[in-house]
């Protein structure tokens, strides 16, 4: 099958392209970049007005299946994604059973293929049914299709055992992706703040983030491996992250639109369903992150895309689930926060949400726009401005803050190896 992409602006961070220029895809690969392609195909997408960009990237989601289908189930969770843009998305392992071992893995990675809408990498836990006491068997999770280790919302609290599993996985040409939280003092509904106080609730500490990060800074400093931090959400984090970094030390981040387009002002108005985990924090922490992905400190921008029913969100704010849906408002939450602000350009956008995840999760033939490269794309009009509503949305959670919020820029077209996936 050949599809031609006419008209539209190329967006490509690896080389610096930003012009009006035509793509044509051939048996799901990018076959030809130039200016007014003509040639007889079997599809012509005119995208004239829109922006073409490397398929969008999300190094961090959860899908819920198996185990909790009820809120969200890996084919609804794929049609939200691919309306959002994305092409390849990578699960958490926080599913009944925990994807542990290799026959979960298979099986999450088999019902994707199954779907067939967007790629479905998914994590492995580093430690068995996540609960801290014994690390899994890192090669033969690899050797199954998983693509890194995290026990995404229960940190890992043994450092010798962070330690040894940062050893292993990075010998293996992989990593660890970290939810950094201090038990002792991360008990609470929402930011430790004004907001807490008004509301009669307990706050979570911002330390709570940051004393993990800092020791996984240090034992990936002492040790010379790579660790890589998950949604961070506090000006302190940045700033151990940044100054790291200026050491020399191979670690990596990634924060959630959530963290800079709210701040905990916005509990009062969405309730438990602006309640996430590291909880939204203070205009000089959302400030913090802004600049952190300016400056390249952030490396990724990711969902943290977190289904749950109407029912658990509806509980009281201490007792109702932590997290938000974010596929389908991850790319116009961004040009409405951060680029219609002059804050960064349609080229960071991409190297935040195409680029770096590819180079991350060492996805060779993703993340550009190239000749040759798989045709994962994502074709969005930047100008369009709408009110965000619960009838949008397609996943099967609505557990979202962005609902009755205006937004600019909206996906068109997501291609997933060269097959239209998502048509507006």
């Amino acid at each position: 099958m050949e599809l031609l992409l006419k008209n539209g602006t190329v967006l490509d961070y690896a080389s610096n392209t930003n012009e009006k220029l035509d793509v044509l895809i051939k048996d799901g690969k990018i076959s030809k970049i130039d200016k007014h392609i003509e040639k007889d195909v079997d599809k012509v997408l005119n995208c004239e007005g829109l922006y073409i960009m490397p398929g969008m990237i999300d190094m961090h989601c959860h899908l819920r299946e198996p185990g909790f289908e009820y809120k969200e189930t890996i084919e609804t969770g794929s049609k939200s994604a691919v309306k959002g843009g994305f092409t390849t998305i990578c699960p958490m392992p926080n599913t009944n059973p925990t994807p542990d071992n290799p026959e979960v893995l298979k099986q999450i990675i088999e019902k994707g293929k199954k779907v067939e809408l967007c790629n479905i990498l998914p994590f492995a836990s580093v430690t068995k049914g996540e609960k801290g006491e014994e690390l899994v068997n890192f090669k033969e999770c690899l050797d199954a299709g998983a693509i890194a280790f995290s026990d995404d919302g229960m940190p890992i609290e043994n450092a010798r055992m962070v330690r040894e599993a940062m050893i292993e996985t990075n010998k293996l040409g992989s990593f660890v992706s970290e939810h950094c939280e201090e038990k002792s003092v991360s008990a609470g509904a929402i930011n430790a703040g004004k907001i807490a106080e008004k509301l009669g609730v307990e706050g979570v500490f911002p330390e709570a983030e940051e004393i993990m990060a800092s020791r996984d800074i240090v034992i990936a400093e002492t040790n010379n491996l790579h660790t890589h931090i998950c949604h961070i959400s506090t000006k302190t984090s940045v700033e151990m992250i940044r100054d790291a970094k200026k050491r020399g030390v191979n670690i990596t981040c990634e924060t959630c639109p959530h963290y800079y387009f709210f701040t905990e002002d916005e509990v009062e108005i969405s309730k438990a369903n602006a309640k996430m985990n590291p909880p939204l924090r203070t205009e000089k922490d959302r400030q913090a992150i802004i600049e952190g992905l300016r400056t390249g400190t952030i490396d990724a921008i990711i969902t943290d895309h977190a289904p749950h029913s109407e029912e658990e969100k509806n509980r009281e704010l201490s007792k109702a689930p932590n997290g938000i849906i974010g596929f389908e408002t991850a790319l116009p939450a961004t040009i409405t926060a951060l680029i219609s602000k002059n804050l960064i350009s349609y080229l960071d956008m991409v190297r935040l949400m195409s680029y770096n995840p590819a180079k991350l999760l060492k996805l060779t033939n993703k993340g550009e726009l190239k000749e040759g490269f798989d045709a994962d794309i994502t074709v969005f009009d930047p100008n369009v401005e709408y009110i965000y509503s619960k009838e949008d949305i397609v996943s099967k959670s609505k557990n979202t803050p962005f609902i009755g919020k205006k937004l600019k820029g909206q996906v068109v077209y997501t291609i997933v190896g060269g097959d239209i996936k998502f048509e507006r």
